[in-house]
């Protein structure tokens, strides 16, 4: 099987560079592969709270790393960890003190140095130039950094910051990968300026470059060009991180030079190498001036030698018809060095590139022997997941005679390989759905919860236990099953066997609540309710566990004069257009069933259909045009003062082949939206409901969603106004926060809960006014930000609260939640989803962290926009307790002063 894997792992070698999406694995704070040796700091308070028990996740001595006596600002007191090796680092995580709750110390914030040889020491920014990284804000969570951009390091020093005079201890994990490439630094030329004619402006200078700069010239360091972030076709446009056009390139002009006609990078790496293909990331949009390289050379410098005569030449052939950018692979016939120099030839006016990686015969022999190692009987069971960078011979270098028969014979070797490891792959997630039907019992002492890897349901998981008298044995006594502890971001995640947190108590209007909505996660609540009398489970056909309701009291199970609010008796989760009705208490609605709808009927030939916004299950959103509707509404009229005859309105309408129920939920979703009257909150206009089909007209805003407005904007700077590129300002973001916070306090004042708050479901009107809407949900373009549950119900997970998602209790307070992740899209203007990082699935895993409460759930990061006040803020609403998080009162008296400041 060793051999299976290094034939695979050389058939599928990194042709290109790290990805830091999945350069995320454990380096070994936590599970000890990083010694106490490589562990040091530049004092201790005492020798139980030295650098050696500075190990996230773990309680030995005092429980973390302390520096001697109290922080003052002006202290650079560190943590330093020895890798071992040169890593990609991507990822930081700290926790403070918690000591089994008799510690409560821990750092607001932090910097962190990194060191290629431990002699220099560089200082980590973001890509905005900031060294600070907000830290912990209590003892016990652990709080995830994502360095962007990554550095490349073997040393790394965590600096505590504090801005009063203060006690703090750190525990820490790091995360990356090894860096095979080998590169320890690169020089070239300073990139420039691009001015093109309509264009904004690009800087294509290397912004991360940790080296000097002297004369024009980088030298003795590393950036853009090993970051692991390629640039696109169109080299204006950037990956994410709010920066300015032309981020991602490093680029020259060929008459900024001299007459040289050429730009010269020199390469230096941690030991001499047998170079096989360097790879270099090129654009060629060619409609402005920009090509790839017509040639290189690059010449070789051994260890103990001066720089070969001989050197390696290669022609590209140039492209005139595909402008994608694209990696342009150099032979280097095997030559041995420890440094490079390398000629570009220009082939037009610019040349860019964004990413140079190089590929040697070390590496693959690096990755082997790593290989073996990981893969042999005394290291088979590593947590560590190892993700390995390595690299083939170019495809461009002929293979010797005679060897293609062999080649072509290893080649059919490793395909038929393949079949049978996905032919495995299959069965065991056969086997693994067969199982997950077996009987299971449960302990009150070790429930756990997990998502199940083979379905997208939550059961409850625990080891067997002693049959009771009069019921059949389910496996052997006091088993503890081993489960594998792997970082959360890894595809097989699993929990370990006991559980010290219990369950939380739920209100039986919770459960019942649960059931009607139908959705399978639910069904963890009954679980939850039942467990402690029944103790029995069984397996359900759907893949998913439910209790055995005959051994519940009626009592236990449902309550029945269980309170109403708004978490209870929630009428449907979506509406009939797919688009999320508010949701109110049962009684309300029935009072508002018994009312008149208050809507003016609209003369259905006066609605001219302009664009189909969206469909659901039973209807549609169309942008109409409303021809004469300032005048049938008269005075009073919600639509602003207009000198158009007609305006654009938003038309929810039911299909002709819609079930009774639908059209009953139609007519109720039309009495609810007539009673909401709040500048913040989108009206109800008119209706046409005296035929079919039933048409409600809502607001239409000219600027359209929020989240497609800041997306498409820049913060405001003197560049933008300079190239007339579209902006906001950070007035504007606060502005816009208060306004949804102040029509969100209008809905909870009724006891509406509204279940899809975000960006999406937010319109603009030309001065920037928002109004709350409800049909993000309808709308294709937003449809990656719903999870579908198993075919049912649709769920916009990455802004709902932990206890929606596991317990289907949806409240004011879960639209708090919903508002805090709102804000944190505001912040960083929309250009990225949240949790971007996670797939779905790991989404509901990280709620699970919430639900168990052991410190090690994920947050979204500070925006780099965002006040510190404001982002302090955002995670009160992403508070674990209920109590614990804001009202929407609350939200928006906090927010107006900001506005004003």
């Amino acid at each position: 099987m060793h051999l299976f894997l290094l034939l695979i792992l050389q058939a599928t070698a990194a042709f290109g560079q790290i990805d830091p999406v999945h350069c995320r694995y454990a380096l070994g704070m936590e599970d000890g592969r990083i010694k106490d040796d490589d562990i040091t700091a530049s004092s201790q308070w005492y020798e139980t709270t030295g650098p050696q028990y500075a190990r996230l996740n773990r309680e030995e001595g005092e429980g973390a790393w302390c520096p001697e006596g109290q922080l003052e600002p002006s202290d650079s007191q560190y943590l330093q960890v020895d890798l071992g090796r040169l890593t990609f680092l991507t990822v930081v995580g700290t926790q403070g003190r918690y000591a089994r709750n008799s510690g409560n110390e821990f750092a607001r914030a932090y910097r962190l140095n990194y060191s290629r040889d431990g002699l220099l020491w560089k200082s980590w920014k973001n890509r905005l130039g900031n060294t600070v990284m907000q830290a912990n804000k209590n003892a016990y969570a652990s709080v995830i950094n994502d360095l962007h951009p990554p550095v490349i390091t073997r040393y790394v020093r965590l600096i505590p910051v504090t801005t009063l005079s203060t006690t703090v201890c750190m525990r820490v994990e790091l995360y990356g990968c090894p860096w095979e490439d080998g590169l320890v630094s690169y020089s070239a030329p300073e990139g420039q300026l691009m001015m093109p004619p309509g264009y904004p402006i690009a800087s294509l200078n290397d912004s991360t470059y940790d080296g000097d700069h002297e004369k024009r010239k980088l030298f003795g360091g590393m950036g853009q060009l090993t970051d692991g972030v390629i640039g696109m076709d169109d080299f204006l446009l950037t990956r994410q991180y709010h920066v300015w056009p032309g981020y991602d390139y490093l680029g020259w002009r060929n008459d900024s030079l001299g007459t040289q006609g050429f730009v010269e990078m020199e390469f230096v790496f941690d030991r001499q190498r047998n170079f096989t293909s360097m790879k270099v990331h090129s654009n060629n949009m060619f409609s402005r001036g920009v090509k790839i390289f017509a040639s290189v050379s690059c010449w070789f410098k051994p260890r103990f030698a001066g720089w070969e005569a001989e050197a390696v030449a290669f022609k590209t052939v140039l492209d005139d018809r595909n402008p994608s950018a694209r990696y342009v692979t150099v032979p280097l016939n095997r030559r041995t060095a420890k440094s490079l120099r390398c000629r570009f030839n220009f082939a037009d006016v610019w040349m860019m590139f964004s990413e140079i990686s190089f590929q040697s015969e070390d590496t693959v022999l690096s990755t082997q022997m790593t290989m073996a190692v990981t893969s042999s009987p005394a290291n088979k069971d590593s947590t560590m997941p190892t993700t390995l960078q390595t690299a083939n011979p170019s495809a461009s270098d002929p293979p010797d005679d005679g060897k293609t028969p062999i080649l072509i014979g290893c080649l059919v070797t490793i395909i038929l390989l393949l079949v049978i490891i996905i032919f495995l792959i299959l069965w065991c997630q056969y086997v693994c759905k067969v199982l997950e039907k077996a009987p299971r019992r449960i302990l009150d002492e070790e429930v756990t919860v997990r998502l199940s890897s083979c379905s997208d349901t939550i059961i409850l998981q625990t080891p067997p236990v002693p049959p009771r008298s009069g019921h059949a044995s389910t496996g052997p006594a006091n088993t503890d099953p081993h489960y594998e502890r792997v970082f959360l971001l890894d595809p097989q995640y699993q929990n370990p066997a006991a559980l010290r947190n219990k369950l939380p108590e739920l209100s039986q209007s919770a459960e019942a609540s649960a059931l009607l909505l139908g959705n399978p996660l639910y069904d963890l609540i009954l679980l939850t309710s039942c467990y402690m009398t029944s103790g029995w489970l069984r397996a359900c056909g759907g893949g998913y566990a439910e209790p055995d309701i005959t051994q519940c009291t009626p009592h236990q199970c449902f309550h029945s004069n269980a309170p109403h609010y708004a978490e209870t008796d929630i009428v449907r989760l979506q509406g009939v257009t797919g688009s999320n009705m508010y949701a109110v208490p049962a009684l309300t609605v029935d009072s508002l069933t018994r009312k008149d709808i208050s809507a003016a009927e609209f003369p259905r030939q006066q609605l001219i259909f302009r664009e189909k916004l969206g469909e659901g299950q039973f209807g549609e959103v169309h942008l109409c045009e409303a021809e004469g509707l300032p005048e049938f509404l008269g005075e009073g009229s919600p639509l602003p003062d207009r000198d158009e005859h007609s305006v654009l309105v938003a038309v929810k309408q039911l299909r002709a082949d819609a079930t009774s129920q639908a059209r009953n939920d139609f007519l109720k979703e039309i009495k609810i939206m007539s009673r909401l009257n709040d500048p913040n909150i989108i009206r109800l206009l008119c209706v046409c409901v005296s035929s079919d089909p039933l048409c409600m007209v809502t607001e239409y805003m000219e600027n359209g969603d929020l989240n497609m407005f800041l997306s498409q904007r820049e913060i405001e700077s003197t560049l933008t106004h300079a190239n007339n590129i579209p902006s906001v300002s950070l007035s504007d973001l606060l502005h816009m926060s208060v306004q949804i916070s102040s029509g969100m306090k209008y809905l909870a004042s009724l006891n509406f809960v509204h279940r899809d708050l975000a960006t999406r479901n937010c319109l603009l009107d030309r001065r920037l006014t928002i109004k709350i809407a409800d049909f993000g949900m309808s709308r294709n373009l937003y449809s990656s930000d719903y999870y579908r549950i198993q075919g049912r119900a649709v769920l916009p997970i990455r802004w709902m609260a932990w206890e929606s998602i596991l317990l289907g209790k949806f409240t004011t307070a879960s639209d708090v939640w919903a508002f805090g992740v709102t804000l944190w899209e505001i912040f960083t203007l929309c250009k990225e989803q949240p949790y971007s990082l996670l797939s779905d699935e790991q989404v509901i895993e990280n709620t699970g962290e919430f639900f168990r409460n052991q410190g090690r759930q994920i947050f979204l990061y500070g925006p780099p926009l965002c006040p510190p006040s404001l982002f302090e803020l955002m995670m009160r609403c992403w508070s674990r307790d209920i109590p614990d998080r804001p009202t929407f009162e609350g939200l928006y008296q906090a927010l107006r002063p900001h506005v004003n400041q």
